[in-house]
């Protein structure tokens, strides 16, 4: 029997922030930790773009809208597992470990050795839906080596227009790899809409035709997110093959800090969805539920905002990037092209300085 398409969107919170599904078993200071890194990624994010605005930072891509989605992926994953994303997962790499700095350092256009390898996330990816096949490689490595842990790849639905996303949803479906495709819908791939993506319903539809099963799920309700991702993160672990899930959110902010969204989005979308914020439907739910006071709202974000200036200061406090690094960490050693490329590099820097 043939796995079938999925026709329904999974939920547990309203955007009213009502009980409407089963609540996933955990503790409440869980449920704080999840809300938390939620808040932690916007102000993060908003941090990021004023520094860009300022001057101070490389090109950004907002994650605002799509923190609940984010959170969900990572939070269920265990410290062996991988997670493969884009630029708009970096709050997902920071729950699986990866310190702001080091992300902060990437936009800055710093190049150096010290990533953070025992994080277990790849660094993240701008070229559309390659991640997702190096996330089956992955799982396809775990399978190998027999161990039990899974792969995690994250991309967004204009991604999976490209051949890369269906060859690998093929080829971790025909191999059973230990893998996990999650696709962030956030409506836009910068100004093309999801509809002209794909004439399917969903999605999540592709993945029954490449024999994974599709799972839709409210990708503003974390608490949804995390019960999904928790049940194909055991099934893959379990040895039953690879899942697709399709969050379905929204890009409150603009694709980059190089785009402006009110040239293509219709009048009246981004007030509809943000009605639908996730952090404020997560929030309700913890003050109905007596988990979270307002006062413990506000003392957190105020905790967030000491945290987030103190990557920002550990960041500018550290010396100019060394031109020659550029060179350095492609091959062991440098090819004749690359030296070639160092040597005018050097001479044009000295040429700007007039050390020449």
């Amino acid at each position: 029997m043939g796995i079938t398409l999925p026709d329904t969107v999974y939920q547990v919170l309203t955007p009213e922030g009502q009980v409407v599904g089963e609540v996933p078993h955990l503790p409440p200071g869980r449920m704080v930790e999840l809300y938390r890194w939620m808040v932690f990624g916007r102000a993060f994010s908003d941090r990021m773009v004023a520094l860009q605005r300022q001057g101070r930072m490389g090109t950004f891509g907002p994650l605002n809208g799509q923190e609940a989605a984010s959170v969900g992926i990572a939070a269920p994953l265990q410290a062996e597992d991988w997670l493969v994303g884009s630029y708009r997962e970096i709050l997902s790499y920071f729950i699986k470990g990866v310190p702001p700095l080091a992300i902060m350092e990437v936009y800055r256009g710093y190049v150096s050795a010290r990533y953070p390898w025992e994080a277990r996330c790849l660094p993240i990816q701008i070229v559309l839906a390659t991640q997702v096949l190096h996330a089956v490689g992955l799982a396809m490595a775990i399978k190998y080596d027999g161990k039990p842990d899974v792969a995690v790849g994250v991309c967004g639905e204009g991604a999976t227009s490209e051949g890369d996303f269906n060859e690998a949803l093929n080829f971790a479906g025909v191999f059973k790899a230990p893998a996990v495709i999650v696709v962030q819908n956030n409506c836009w791939a910068i100004s093309v809409p999801r509809s002209a993506q794909t004439a399917a319903g969903y999605i999540a539809h592709r993945g029954p035709g490449f024999g994974v099963p599709g799972y839709i799920v409210d990708g503003n309700d974390v608490l949804a997110m995390y019960q999904v991702m928790a049940d194909c993160v055991a099934r893959a672990r379990a040895g039953e093959g690879p899942s697709l899930i399709e969050a379905l959110t929204y890009r409150m902010g603009a694709h980059t800090t190089a785009d402006d969204p009110r040239k293509y989005r219709p009048e009246g979308e981004m007030e509809e969805w943000s009605k639908r914020d996730p952090i404020s439907r997560f929030r309700k739910f913890l003050l109905d539920q007596n988990m979270l006071s307002e006062q413990e709202d506000r003392q957190m974000a105020e905790e967030i905002t000491t945290e987030i200036q103190g990557v920002v200061e550990a960041l500018e406090s550290r010396p100019a990037q060394d031109p020659n690094q550029l060179f350095d960490n492609v091959f062991e050693t440098a090819t004749p092209q690359l030296e070639s490329q160092r040597s005018e590099m050097l001479l044009r820097n000295a040429r700007t300085l007039g050390k020449e």
